[in-house]
């Protein structure tokens, strides 16, 4: 599984995010998730399974499947709630 983190030009929020995505990962015990990130433009289907966005941003990115908004990008509480479950099919799947 590859999960995306998705700002405007692609280096400081997307890359805050894929780096929370990777510290809650390492505290989950969880080793086989690919982590990314990406400006708006470059994010495209097949590049990875989930993409993870702010809501200020959501709108760019709706021709993309399974994109997860966040509320708030510095909330870490938030970004394991809505990372887990994903972890939790990728295991049954």
């Amino acid at each position: 599984m590859k999960i995306a983190a998705v700002c405007g030009s692609g280096l400081g929020s997307s890359f805050m995010v894929e780096m929370n995505i990777q510290g809650i990962l390492k505290d989950l015990g969880v080793n086989n998730v690919e982590t990314a990130h990406f400006d708006v433009g470059s994010a495209m289907e097949g590049s990875a399974d989930y993409f993870f966005v702010g809501k200020d941003l959501a709108d760019s990115l709706s021709n993309l499947k399974n994109v997860i908004v966040l509320d708030s990008i510095i909330d870490k509480k938030e970004l394991k709630e809505k990372l887990e479950p994903l972890l939790t099919n990728q295991s049954q799947g």
